[in-house]
C-alpha cells in the first residue's frame, strides 16, 4: 500500500520502532509492506538493521539485506519503521520525501 503522509512520524503506533530521519518534510510518500509470517522477537527487533546481523546459521546469510535497505532509505533522507508481533507477522513502513512540486 502507498499513500502520502506528513513526515514527522507523530502518527506512528506505540509498538513501532523508527530508524532514520523523517523530520523537516511537509509531505512524504509512505510504502507499507506487511506479512502474516512468524514475526520478529522483541529482543531482536532493534538490531535488524545492524550490518552483518543475522539469525540464520553460519553460511546461510550475510546479514546485509536490511542494512542495505536502510542505507538506501537514509541516503534519500527517509526513514523506515517496523512493527512486529511474534506469530502474527511484521510490517515495514518506508517514508521518502516527495520531490519539489512543479506548477
Amino acid at each position: 500500500m502507498a499513500r502520502t503522509v506528513h513526515g514527522d512520524r507523530s502518527s506512528n503506533s506505540p509498538g513501532q520502532l523508527v530508524f532514520g530521519q523523517c523530520t523537516g518534510h511537509d509531505e512524504m510518500a509512505e510504502i507499507e509492506v506487511r506479512d502474516n509470517g512468524y514475526g520478529i522477537a522483541p529482543e531482536i527487533l532493534p538490531r535488524i538493521f545492524d550490518p552483518f546481523f543475522t539469525t540464520k546459521e553460519v553460511g546461510k546469510g550475510l546479514g546485509l539485506g536490511l542494512f542495505i535497505v536502510f542505507e538506501i532509505i537514509e541516503e534519500h533522507r527517509g526513514c523506515i519503521a517496523v512493527e512486529s508481533e511474534p506469530g502474527k507477522g511484521t510490517a515495514f513502513f518506508v517514508r521518502l520525501p516527495l520531490g519539489e512540486k512543479h506548477v
